[in-house]
């Protein structure tokens, strides 16, 4: 092992590299944390660690009929 002035220098150091690890989260655009929110989604669903959830499927079928009514060109005969 090392002596305790050793130990105490490595902590320093690793303390040093999380502080700058922080300050670069905290200046990250919202461009990048999507971009690094979208790879660790996508590394999951490769992975298969998501799993569908089936109440999303109703709600997602529900938005495309409401979307499917607003948008269509007979809209306004449609009451």
């Amino acid at each position: 092992m090392g002596t305790k002035e050793e130990f105490q220098a490595y902590q320093a150091r690793w303390a040093e590299v999380d502080a700058i690890v922080k300050d670069e989260r905290r200046s990250a655009s919202m461009e990048l944390r999507w971009k690094q929110l979208n790879s660790a989604f996508a590394i999951a669903k490769g992975l298969g660690l998501i799993r569908p959830d089936p109440s999303e499927a109703g709600v997602i079928e529900r938005w495309a009929k409401l979307k499917e009514k607003a948008t269509s060109p007979n809209q306004h005969l449609q009451a």
